[in-house]
């Protein structure tokens, strides 16, 4: 065999790089790969990339919000807050109209409180001439009992605007008629011996909604309009509300 037909054994630099660097690389990504930190730190950056575009969306799509917010917050107040804590009583009997909570009557000086609304920082004396009896049992008279110092019937009147809730005849309150106001205000008027109003009715302040009478459970004072006022169902003082207001 001639030397020029045996094969070559040498191989060519070339060659020998390409099959090194070839067989080289996938060797490489795998020590890359198996290092503990790669993956932990790849996710971290996919996150920071994802939180940055939510980030960035919702500025864009939020401006305007807080006025918005500040805007339907303004109307909750003047709706009124039914269910929430009592709020400041200086501010209870102030209606959306600027009204102000009155007395159920034409005149209060001509009448006469038959019997006081119970406070508990009063004195004994006190408490004790706010306790009702009935059927052997005292309890504390949550409202303010007004009769004409003449002792005849008179007029009872909406002490604010506002819509009729309860209109209604009770075996021991007589004749009974409830008013919702705004901001979770609700005037009560008892012992009537006539309603002149039935529930829905939209009235005003001075409206007349009915006379004094005579109730089963106040029988005692004769004839008297029993007067209460309830803030988120919560019974106040009516003395404290309009008194403060003069």
């Amino acid at each position: 065999m001639n030397d020029s037909n045996k094969p070559n054994g040498k191989i060519e630099p070339s060659s020998t790089r390409s099959v090194v660097s070839t067989s080289a690389r996938p060797s490489a990504w795998k020590r890359f790969f198996a290092k503990r930190w790669v993956f932990p730190a790849m996710y971290m950056a996919a996150a920071a990339i994802i939180v940055t575009i939510l980030w960035l969306n919702a500025g864009s799509g939020t401006s305007g919000k807080p006025e918005d917010q500040a805007s339907s917050a303004g109307i909750q107040q003047e709706a009124g807050k039914d269910g929430e804590a009592a709020a400041d009583p200086d501010a209870l009997p102030v209606a959306a109209t600027g009204e102000t909570l009155a007395w159920p009557v034409t005149n209060r000086e001509a009448m006469t409180v038959s019997m006081p609304y119970y406070n508990q920082n009063g004195t004994e004396e006190e408490q004790a001439a706010a306790m009702v009896q009935y059927d052997n049992q005292f309890v504390p008279h949550t409202a303010i009992d007004l009769a004409s110092k003449d002792g005849k019937p008179f007029d009872v009147k909406a002490a604010m605007s506002g819509e009729v809730s309860v209109a209604e005849q009770t075996p021991l309150s007589g004749y009974e008629v409830q008013i919702k106001h705004p901001n979770g205000l609700v005037t009560v008027y008892q012992s009537l011996a006539e309603m002149k109003v039935k529930t829905g009715d939209l009235v005003k302040q001075g409206d007349v909604l009915g006379t004094a009478g005579v109730s089963e459970m106040e029988k005692e004072e004769g004839v008297h309009v029993h007067f209460a006022v309830k803030s988120n169902s919560e019974t106040v003082d009516p003395d404290s509300l309009i008194e403060g207001q003069q």
